[in-house]
């Protein structure tokens, strides 16, 4: 394969901090590249000096003659006061049929209305139509900064799929690891302000920079040991060196210098406990929302159990953030009403971002909210120990509001949800802003978690790692309870629907009064009582095929070893088996 992009050297720093140092590698026709690195380590900056966009200190990009380069950087805007199709339109002298291509492309991703204002479209919307530009303009080389941020999973799914058929060449910066998983076949990790390459997908990555890891710490451990060597030799007095080798002080300096480098993981620390959370948690009842013809809820009812984990997919605008805002007290119902224990204590990370004064600075506003943060019962921090939990040093804790990354935004927005010890967490779009490390991060936390989640997400490796089970929005105010996780829902769907409908259902879509299974939601069994209703089914059929032995076994006349211990096991079969049978009973009525 003919090499399309040549990376040489390439160096950049952020005032006193260094980002990248000596970046070199190269870029073959057809490369697929996902980089990856933890936030604030110059992911975006590298994309943007490859594109041309932002300058490096030094170092050199070079492209093949010929080659084009098109860039979707993180985030999308426009000149205002313009309508889809002029923010679609392509740039002047571009080759024939661009155009219609680009609508083309639109409208597979659902954007259909050509004429409506750009202004009042979502950051979702936006992104699709700078991607469909993009992409009908067919560059040699794509470059996508975080693509999968404010898009539904339904378009997500079919970006993918576009992506991993094409011949195009691709260098893309995502957390989404499904993503990189199904379209990347090299991975660049930003660490220790260097690249490191893996060839493979990002389970091979994971294995491989785990390898990594372990021999460079082994190394380190020989070279402080040649260093202690080393240092004695230094320490003798200057006219036992003076006819040594200039190359072996040299080399002590070089020692010294690789011997100072901190392999330890600098990681959030989300080590804040729920408090306690009594039986109810909240009930809905024939709770309707719309907004003019659109229906957001019609008639949803639900019982909340404790310890449940539930995510929340659909298409965007289809009411998933208006569902916890009106659960949240935030926006009213048209009809019915949600009755929330007393025992719950709510933290909610709301997809808008922190709503904290841009002009303070990060301890200050922290220290407003709370002088003395208390958690896990008992536990004191000051707002500057706490912060320092989220990787927030003393001199970050001194940064404006304003003036932070959208990683730092997300990190300081975590802390103040969990700085209150909540027992009931819900998440509208957590991933968009974190790093992947810290993502795994989050999802241990909740994995551990003792109270209840609600998480709306795009995410499906974030998805599948947390809820035991799904709120899909389906359009038209209907909501289907769905039994499992993301990747159970997706392979239900090709089971049960044509091919050709999977892509518009995954998100929700599709009339949803004609698609209701037979045992849809019930309206007054909550997720795990249904659950318990299955698992009475299972042990009711396997105690009474014990006792109808056990009855066999006392007729047939033979001789029956330890008849006094099995009569006991047949009078206490028929002990439980009352029980769960009129557990059962009460489980069935209230379905």
């Amino acid at each position: 394969m003919a090499i399309s992009l040549l990376i040489e050297n390439l160096t950049k720093s952020v005032g006193d901090r260094m980002l990248f140092a000596d970046v070199t590698f190269s870029v073959e026709e057809g490369d697929k590249i996902g980089i990856i690195a933890k936030n604030g380590t110059g992911k975006t900056t590298l994309l943007r000096c490859i594109a041309g966009i932002e300058a490096a200190d030094s170092g050199t990009v070079t492209l093949r003659s010929g080659v084009r380069v098109g860039m979707l950087e993180q985030v999308t805007a426009f000149p205002p006061g313009l309508t889809v199709a002029q923010a679609a339109a392509p740039d002047p002298g571009a080759e024939e049929g661009t155009a219609e291509a680009t609508v083309r492309l639109l409208t597979q991703m659902g954007v259909s209305d050509m004429s409506a204002a750009v202004d009042t479209l979502s950051g979702g919307q936006r992104k699709r139509i700078a991607l469909a530009r993009l992409m009908a303009s067919e560059p040699d080389i794509l470059i996508l900064d975080e693509p999968t941020n404010h898009l539904d999973i339904a378009t997500i799914e079919w970006l993918e799929g576009q992506l991993a058929r094409s011949r195009c060449t691709l260098l893309m910066v995502t957390h989404d690891r499904y993503f990189l998983d199904r379209v990347c076949r090299t991975i660049i990790e930003l660490d220790f302000e260097q690249a490191f390459i893996y060839k493979g997908n990002y389970d091979n990555y994971l294995r491989r920079r785990a390898e990594r890891i372990n021999a460079m710490t082994q190394e380190q451990a020989k070279i402080r040991n040649t260093l202690r060597r080393e240092q004695e030799w230094m320490n003798r007095q200057p006219q036992a060196r003076a006819g040594k080798a200039q190359y072996r002080i040299d080399a002590f300096h070089d020692l010294k210098r690789r011997s100072q480098v901190n392999l330890t993981e600098r990681n959030v620390a989300l080590n804040v406990n729920s408090t306690y959370i009594g039986s109810k948690i909240f009930e809905a009842e024939h709770i309707a929302k719309a907004f003019g013809e659109k229906k957001i809820l019609n008639d949803f009812n639900y019982i909340f159990a404790r310890g449940e984990k539930v995510g929340i997919v659909g298409p965007n605008g289809a009411g998933k953030s208006t569902f916890v805002k009106m659960l949240l007290g935030l926006v009213k119902p048209d009809s019915g009403r949600w009755d929330v224990g007393q025992t719950v204590r709510f933290g909610y990370y709301s997809q808008d971002g922190i709503s904290l004064p841009e002009g303070k600075r990060v301890i200050d506003a922290v220290t407003d909210l709370a002088e003395d943060i208390v958690v896990n019962d008992g536990v004191h921090y000051s707002p500057m120990q706490f912060l320092q939990h989220f990787l927030f040093t003393p001199k970050d804790q001194q940064k404006y509001i304003g003036k932070l990354s959208g990683g730092e935004r997300a990190r300081l927005h975590l802390a103040t949800v969990l700085m209150r010890s909540p027992n009931f967490l819900i998440l509208d779009e957590p991933t968009n802003d974190l790093d992947i490390v810290t993502l795994g991060i989050l999802e241990d936390y909740l994995a551990r978690f003792n109270g209840c989640v609600i998480v709306i997400s795009h995410d499906r490796f974030f998805l599948d790692s947390i809820v035991d089970h799904l709120f899909v929005f389906e359009g038209d105010g209907e909501v289907r309870d769905f039994p499992g996780n993301y990747s159970d829902y997706r392979s239900w769907l090709k089971e049960n629907k044509p091919e050709r409908e999977v892509e518009k259902h995954a998100s929700g879509g599709g009339d949803a009064r004609k698609e209701r299974r037979s045992q849809e939601r019930r309206p007054r069994l909550s997720f795990k009582e249904r659950r318990e209703l299955e698992e009475l089914e299972k042990e009711l059929e396997e105690l009474n095929r014990e006792k109808a032995g056990l009855e066999a076994l006392f007729s047939s006349g033979a001789e029956v070893d330890d008849i006094a211990a099995k009569s006991e096991r047949f009078s206490a079969l028929a002990s439980i088996i009352d029980e769960k049978e009129l557990r059962w009973l009460e489980l069935s009525e209230k379905a």
